[in-house]
């Protein structure tokens, strides 16, 4: 009883702090939309580069250049561990929260939290930036944005979107490491 306690004391601050932001991004998306600025057009393409068809594009397109490189499928297998896991995990927590969405939709198979969208960004940016290191500031600000974008359309609170980020970042860590035993395993095995 007390740890429920404590974790409802805790999601109060949280809770006002989402609402805070959610309130000022409202506002700031109004006034954008009203002055014909082309951020909402850059947040809603930054949506979409979430999709499955996007993402699946993008991989294949990893996949082609790892290929033709000789670097064979180590990109690829990564990615759709680290993918696969995320969105096992999203999904699971989606049911298992059912969280009423800022623009007031309540779907429980497509609550609010986790955000799916920051979650499979931040686990692509982290296995993008495995496959190429130098450029880790592209795929971490492109994986930012496409979370933003998802406040600043007001389908995520910012909560959401933070355990999303780091849910993502943490799979795709733990598939590499997943990853890394089975290769170094059955290395042992040849030896």
């Amino acid at each position: 009883m007390r740890v429920l306690l404590l974790a409802l004391a805790l999601l109060n601050p949280v809770q006002r702090l989402d609402e805070a932001v959610a309130r000022e991004l409202r506002a700031m998306a109004g006034e954008q939309r009203a002055s014909g600025s082309a951020w909402p057009g850059v947040m809603r393409a930054a949506t979409s580069w979430g999709r499955p068809v996007v993402v699946m594009g993008g991989l294949a397109l990893v996949v082609v250049a790892d290929l033709a490189v000789g670097r064979g499928w180590g990109t690829a297998r990564l990615a759709g561990a680290a993918l696969a896991g995320t969105n096992l995990l999203v999904e699971g927590g989606k049911r298992a929260v059912n969280r009423v969405r800022p623009d007031g939709e309540h779907k429980r198979s497509n609550s609010s939290f986790p955000s799916s969208h920051a979650a499979n960004a931040f686990a692509l940016a982290w296995v993008l930036t495995w496959r190429w290191r130098r450029a880790w500031p592209g795929f971490y600000a492109l994986a930012a944005l496409v979370a933003f974008s998802r406040m600043y359309l007001d389908r995520h609170w910012l909560s959401d979107v933070v355990a999303g980020a780091l849910l993502g970042t943490a799979v795709a860590w733990a598939a590499w490491r997943w990853l890394a035993a089975r290769r170094d395993g059955a290395r042992a095995r040849e030896g």
